[in-house]
């Protein structure tokens, strides 16, 4: 009996492991130089294509960085948001929460997975999902903030559909503990929850999202009581309270909005945080700290993000069996 007992003992313990470890399959077969025998010239090449398209709009360069954390948070780093939707299928893009993600920060990555495979021995050899990796690296450098070397090896995702995405973003509204839980679940502490979320300095938001906090916040209070009082009035100047029109849109962050710096964990200090999600951060004591010491020593910050994002890329990687490098960024093969 002894025997079968410690059989089974190791049977169970066995499983567990294996379980575990498929969990995070690939974290430990990312490698910066990943195609350095392949096509090692793939880093310079995504580089100028992304600084082409930002020299074109703006836009190119929120709009990529939010794609890669979209990407990643649903169904792993896996390129899926940025397939179509097909008769037979409603693909991640067309969820509503994703609904709002900029044009240019698709054609980004397609311009980018384009100007690769014009290289012989690059052709089909790049998965979608490194390459949009690499342009969220090279558009926070666009924007001035820091360079950091970029782990590859991904492989493309073989499905993606618009209910995947239900219960996977973080929304507007969080308080501290259901973001932690969220950003936990993705093997991300409190640290990188709060680091992640200072890219909120770059990009805007559609009044939509906030018309809430600044009109209708509760009976007692309709302006959210943590939002500056000057701000909420010039949201308000913006985000007229009847004005239906989905196009007007309110900056991130109110001082710089098309630099990555510090800026944003100034403005949670000052009230300026555009959502209750952000604000949070200042208002719960348990990240106060962090907010503050980030708001006076840039590098920090910098140092913090750059642990968060690269462990963020490791997110859901996939590999031989259930990926492939997609020919088409926007189609399966």
């Amino acid at each position: 009996m002894g025997r079968v007992n410690s059989l089974t003992s190791l049977i169970l313990s066995l499983s567990v492991s294996i379980i575990l470890f498929s969990g995070h399959p690939t974290s430990a077969e990312l490698r910066q130089n990943f195609y350095s025998n392949i096509c090692p010239d793939v880093e310079n090449i995504v580089r100028s294509a992304v600084s082409r398209k930002a020299s074109q709009t703006s836009i190119t360069i929120p709009g990529t960085l939010r794609l890669f954390f979209h990407d990643c948070f649903v169904s792993g780093c896996d390129a899926s948001v940025i397939v179509a939707s097909t008769e037979g299928n409603t693909a991640e893009k067309d969820h509503p929460d994703n609904l709002s993600l900029a044009g240019d920060g698709f054609d980004t990555v397609i311009k980018a997975k384009a100007a690769v495979d014009a290289v012989p021995r690059c052709k089909n050899k790049v998965s979608c999902a490194d390459i949009l990796a690499l342009a969220a690296r090279d558009v926070i450098v666009l924007a001035g903030g820091p360079t950091y070397p970029v782990e590859l090896g991904r492989l493309d995702g073989l499905s993606s559909t618009s209910a995947s995405v239900n219960g996977n973003l973080p929304q507007p509204n969080f308080n501290l503990n259901q973001l932690n839980s969220m950003f936990a679940s993705r093997g991300l502490t409190q640290a990188d929850m709060i680091a992640l979320s200072g890219a909120h300095t770059l990009g805007f938001t559609h009044c939509s999202r906030i018309k809430n906090r600044i009109y209708n916040f509760s009976s007692a209070n309709p302006v959210d009581p943590t939002l500056n009082k000057q701000y909420a009035t010039q949201l308000q100047a913006t985000c007229r309270r009847n004005d239906t029109d989905p196009r007007i849109s309110v900056n991130l962050d109110p001082t710089t909005p098309g630099i990555f710096d510090n800026a944003y964990f100034e403005n949670l200090i000052q009230g300026k945080g555009i959502f209750t999600s952000d604000q949070v951060l200042f208002t719960d004591s348990r990240s106060r700290n962090i907010v503050t010491n980030w708001a006076s020593d840039s590098r920090a910050f910098n140092d913090a993000f750059i642990r968060a994002i690269t462990k963020l890329g490791r997110v859901g990687v996939k590999t031989q069996g259930n990926g492939n490098i997609r020919f088409d960024c926007a189609k399966f093969n």
